[in-house]
């Protein structure tokens, strides 16, 4: 027999300088390195060839390249039209470090320069943005600020745009930095048939998502 569910089809979690994939450590880094000397090694072991990445600052880096590694070999749009695909994502800090940053530039009144380079980054939504802009994605977006993680929030969420058919698969989780803390995990939820025998991913609820976080 068949049946629709909701399963997580994939994971990609980046945290204490090492890359998590489905469960396993698919890439280790140095602890001595900082979150974008990291950030730069995953990106060229993974061989990822998108110069723009260069330019993003550091909330944007993180999100790209955990979705990046998520969505290998997944041939999303081969799957699904361009406009069911859809992203949502939570953090606590909003893009605090490039607002500070910016905020820098505009603070001397004799040396006022506002930076369009910063500028650009000074909203979350921008980090996923991004992910649509590279992957070609045209359903619902959105970055939720939260004081902390909720698996439920997620998960209800998720499954609303599923119901009112707003999305058949998502992007979902979480991507927080803040200046050297950082903590990201994106998983590949999927509202499809799939058989009863079918184990090779998770059901989506609150349990799973906790998990992997």
């Amino acid at each position: 027999m068949e049946s629709i569910e909701n399963v997580i089809s994939g994971s990609c979690s980046i945290h204490e300088q090492k890359v998590i994939i489905d469960g396993k450590v698919g890439f280790e880094g140095n602890i001595d390195w900082s979150m974008p000397e990291f950030l730069k090694k995953v990106y060229k072991n993974f061989e990822m060839k998108y110069p723009k990445f260069y330019k993003m600052d550091p909330l944007t880096k993180l999100g790209f390249t955990t979705a990046e590694i998520l969505l290998r070999d997944k041939n999303l749009n081969e799957k699904y039209d361009d406009a069911d695909i859809g992203i949502v994502i939570l953090n606590r800090s909003s893009s605090i470090d490039i607002d500070k940053a910016f905020q820098l530039t505009i603070d001397d009144n004799d040396n006022y320069y506002p930076s369009p380079a910063l500028f650009v980054y000074t909203l979350p939504n921008i980090m996923a943005g991004e992910i649509c802009i590279r992957h070609k994605f045209k359903g619902e977006n959105t970055v939720f600020i939260r004081k902390e993680f909720s698996a439920k929030f997620i998960q209800d969420y998720v499954s609303l745009l599923f119901q009112k058919k707003k999305a058949k698969v998502c992007i979902a989780g979480w991507v927080e930095v803040n200046h050297t803390q950082y903590k990201s995990l994106l998983m590949l939820v999927e509202n499809t048939i799939f058989a009863n025998s079918y184990d090779s991913g998770h059901t989506f609820d609150t349990n799973a998502i906790n998990k992997l976080f």
